[in-house]
């Protein structure tokens, strides 16, 4: 079976998932092709099957300094940006055409003109298919525009045969806002092994960030967006330091119109900058384990969203989380086992739940144990990749 999995962004956690997909459909035996993006993260990294870096797309992730551009110029790009893709996505689909794979599956939709291109696909016999990772966006209020955005990408969905999402609050989200003839089948996230393959073989990063080593550390890392909750994390780290002498390190890639010195400012306010860390860049892959070892848990305090890969490598390295209930994270921890859920925008019941992991280190090591062993097991990409190839095989 020859099966080609499409990513558009060359570097960062959807090529990362897209990577251990491919990779674990090889080991059930399928032919498999990633398409994606020139700028390919993960070319030094050699791979149990065929990788085209075939989209002549800006890099998916912004260089450190690069700056803000001026509001004008910052539209003019989005216009060029937008043509380009539309100009790649054509290519594409005529690219597709011409190697008539047995199954097409695509990533995240982010356009309303990729339908056509899906349409002509559809149309020649290939069969398409998607994880759904995001259908909605998470950083603006649902304004008329986005709305309308929303309802002309149902005509994408539509063309799929089968829709995979990684949970049933993921599922039925996705069920209110359109009607679609496709399957919608559960699969996990999938662990983050290729992380825990990358690491070195120990330490951590806390004498890179001035941090003791006996001292308890509150780690966020991913994405810096607005629907992080980061600031809910903040207030609560406000609370837990009047019972710990505990750190804050805040780790990823500035994005989605996040404000690094407004969240700065707030820790001097709420009287915790001087425990706070904030290593605002995208992380090298080799420094992600490092990363993680320097965590004591790992709080996921996100406002919207659908899932949560940061979430696995926690696991991928035995830590502890701490998440709110937002799209399908809840159905990735097992209460009280390998971390606790908690509402969202709830800065006293975050507090909470991170002092129960952190409060004792025997509780905070058993739950990292559970944690290593859920990622390995329920998470593991075999299973997925099994139901993935029975299902186009026809018989699930």
């Amino acid at each position: 079976m020859r099966i080609f999995l499409v990513e558009t962004d060359g570097a960062g956690g959807m090529l990362h998932y897209a990577f251990q997909m491919a990779a674990a459909l090889a080991g059930e035996g399928a032919e498999v092709t990633l398409v994606t993006g020139t700028h390919y993260e993960l070319a030094g990294i050699e791979a149990p099957f065929r990788v085209e870096p075939r989209l002549r797309l800006w890099p998916a992730i912004e260089q450190p300094g690069a700056g803000k551009l001026p509001a004008p110029l910052h539209k003019v790009r989005r216009v060029w940006r937008g043509l380009r893709f539309a100009l790649e996505w054509r290519r594409l689909g005529t690219y597709l055409l011409a190697e008539r794979p047995d199954v097409v599956q695509f990533s995240t939709i982010r356009f309303p003109f990729q339908a056509l291109t899906l349409r002509r696909l559809r149309r020649a016999g290939l069969r398409l298919t998607q994880v759904c990772h995001e259908f909605e966006p998470r950083e603006a209020r649902l304004g008329m525009i986005r709305r309308t955005n929303l309802r002309l990408a149902a005509a994408a969905y539509r063309t799929f045969e089968v829709m995979f999402f990684h949970g049933v609050g993921h599922r039925d989200r996705f069920t209110e806002l359109f009607e679609t003839p496709a399957a919608k089948v559960i699969i996990p996230m999938g662990n983050e092994s290729l992380l825990a393959q990358l690491a070195d073989g120990g330490g951590d990063r806390r004498a890179a960030y001035g941090l003791s080593p006996e001292r308890p550390v509150v780690l966020f890392f991913g994405g810096l967006r607005p629907s992080k909750g980061l600031p809910d994390l903040l207030a609560a780290f406000s609370m837990l330091r009047e019972r710990f002498d505990a750190a804050l390190v805040v780790a990823g890639n500035p994005a989605g119109g996040f404000d690094v010195e407004g969240f700065r400012q707030l820790a001097v306010q709420l009287g915790g900058e001087a425990d706070l860390v904030i290593d605002g860049r995208y992380l090298p892959l080799g420094e992600i384990g490092p990363l993680i070892r320097t965590a004591s848990v790992v709080a996921l305090p996100y406002r919207s969203g659908t899932a949560s890969a940061a979430l696995q490598a926690a696991y991928a390295f035995d830590r502890p989380v701490v998440v709110t209930d937002v799209g399908s994270l809840a159905e990735a921890v097992e209460e009280g086992e390998t971390g606790f859920v908690v509402p969202p925008e709830d800065p006293a019941a975050l507090a909470a739940a991170i002092e129960k992991v952190m409060s004792d280190p025997a509780v905070t090591a058993s739950m990292g144990a559970a944690a290593g062993v859920a990622g390995r097991t329920r998470f593991g990409w075999e299973p997925i990749a099994r139901t993935i190839i029975e299902i186009y095989r026809g018989t699930p």
